[in-house]
């Protein structure tokens, strides 16, 4: 509980930004439903939870004194499962083609508010997973671990915008999500949208995460 304490103080300028990036993307949303009267984009709310979750994985295990190797790969696997909802905010900017509404400029506020917040969480929650590794693992490794983290979550987001699979999947309907994937590993060429996706999304997030880190590094 302490050291949840000192992690809140210490951590409270990144804590705060993100409140406030979350309080202005849902007024943002509550204003569009209140001139539209349309709850179109509510499902950018579900979507924004299922973000932070990967991030409250990473303050969480930051708190902790100790950790087991052994829990440490738990937690890894299930904080990558989760990991890609966070940008995959950012393909809900497709939604944008259907808007019928004349307030279309406050559509794309609402949409990219929630992107770049969950855009936020993705980088926070990989900076803190970093640290976390670079404890147990040479640095060396670490570096070229995260470029693979990040396509994968290219990866994990064509998963879930495209074939529509959600993360809890993996337990629900494992052999149909398995069976996709495998399908497009061994045939690329039958799945060539799926690769060119990964392979740009992907390399997007990597500038992200540099340019962030820069960013960062430098406040």
């Amino acid at each position: 509980m302490n050291n949840i304490k000192h992690l809140l103080f210490s951590q409270f300028k990144t804590f705060a930004l993100l409140c406030v990036s979350i309080i202005f993307s849902i007024v943002l949303l509550m204003i569009r439903i209140k001139l539209t009267h349309s709850f179109f984009y509510l499902f950018l709310v579900w979507n924004l939870f299922l973000a932070v979750i990967p991030f409250a994985i990473t303050t969480y295990l930051v708190s902790l004194p100790k950790l087991s190797k052994f829990g440490l790969l738990i937690w890894f696997g299930v904080w990558l499962l989760f990991l890609p909802n966070a940008p995959y905010i950012i393909t809900d900017l497709l939604h944008l083609k259907i808007s019928n509404t004349h307030l279309l400029w406050l559509d794309i506020l609402v949409v990219s508010s929630f992107a770049f917040t969950g855009l936020m969480l993705l980088y926070l929650s990989l900076l803190d997973m970093k640290s976390i590794l670079q404890e147990r693992i040479k640095d060396k490794y670490v570096k070229p671990l995260i470029i693979v983290i990040l396509f994968l979550c290219g990866f994990g987001v064509y998963l879930g915008r495209f074939l529509r699979y959600n993360s809890w999947e993996i337990v629900q309907s494992p052999i149909f999500l398995f069976n996709d994937i495998f399908d497009i590993i061994f045939h690329p060429n039958l799945h060539i949208e799926a690769w060119l996706f990964t392979l740009l999304f992907g390399s997007f997030l990597i500038v992200g995460y540099y340019g962030f880190k820069i960013i960062t590094i430098e406040k």
